[in-house]
């Protein structure tokens, strides 16, 4: 469902240099129109359908295009980004309404701490374990095949 932005919503980021759709966008495809101030998707067909911009856009000015079985009877899925929390409201086409809340991330950017901060198991490439195994699944050592 790529994004799209609802032009009589869209203040341009009051004018600002980049839009924040530009700035968290990893594909590059939000842009400021600058005779009319407004952002815009250049090209839709080459969305990730991340919804960074949809979730971080400050007069929710962002949506998306629905695939034609979701949308055409009156279903809809729309983000309220808060200063703690991303409340996501889905309409199902059954007329059924859930919502979902998921936290937004407070670490500074590029603050993160690599690998969440477990240790790296073994470097050995032939390991069945991932980097951060066992410490990431809270146990002591995995279980392995005996040969």
């Amino acid at each position: 469902m790529p994004s799209y932005v609802i032009m009589e919503k869209c203040d341009g980021c009051k004018g600002q240099d980049k839009t924040a759709c530009m700035y968290i966008c990893p594909n590059d495809l939000m842009v400021l129109d600058k005779e009319k101030m407004k952002g815009y998707n250049r090209a839709p067909e080459m969305c990730w359908e991340c919804y960074n911009c949809v979730k971080i856009c400050p007069q929710q000015a962002i949506d998306v295009r629905a695939y034609a079985d979701f949308v055409p009877m009156g279903a809809s899925c729309v983000p309220l980004r808060g200063s703690e929390d991303i409340m996501w409201t889905v309409k199902f086409r059954s007329g059924q309404v859930k919502r979902f809340k998921f936290p937004i991330r407070t670490t500074a950017e590029g603050q993160a701490v690599p690998l969440g901060g477990f240790a790296t198991g073994t470097d050995d490439l032939k390991s069945p374990v991932l980097c951060t195994e066992p410490a990431s699944t809270w146990a002591k050592e995995l279980p392995t095949l005996k040969k």
